[in-house]
């Protein structure tokens, strides 16, 4: 029986995006419904979706966590000793499992950049502009 390499597979990227994905809902959504002046509607999902209010009233450690399972997700795409197998149509599907898992887990890590600026440095960007 031949063994798997479960690195190999892109459902590493996908976890790389629903890990990253609480952080956009938790800190970026809300900025982003409140500046566009859809402040009802975010107060709408603060209060019927019981899991984002715990999200947001602990963003550090969203963020945090989050963070730490990015950089383990990070170890395992970019892992060095990783090898294709010899034959060239299962060098060709392992090749491009390690393209889109690099790229999903990019986005990743893009969708959590986005949610730590919404959380901790949009608003002294914004008092340091002011003043």
């Amino acid at each position: 029986m031949r063994e798997v390499d479960w690195t190999q597979k892109p459902h590493f990227g996908w976890l790389a995006l629903f890990v990253s994905g609480g952080t956009l809902i938790c800190c970026a959504l809300p900025i982003l419904l409140v500046s566009l002046g859809f402040g009802a509607v975010a107060a709408g999902l603060f209060y019927n979706v019981p899991g984002l209010q715990f999200l947001a009233e602990h963003k550090a450690w969203t963020l945090g966590l989050s963070a730490l399972l990015l950089a383990g997700l990070a170890w395992i795409v970019w892992r060095p000793g990783q090898s294709c197998p010899a034959d060239p149509q299962l060098a060709a599907y392992c090749a491009r499992a390690k393209t889109l898992n690099r790229r999903i887990f990019l986005a990743g890590v893009a969708i959590w950049a986005i949610g730590f600026f919404f959380s901790y440095l949009i608003l002294p960007l914004r008092l340091w502009l002011e003043s």
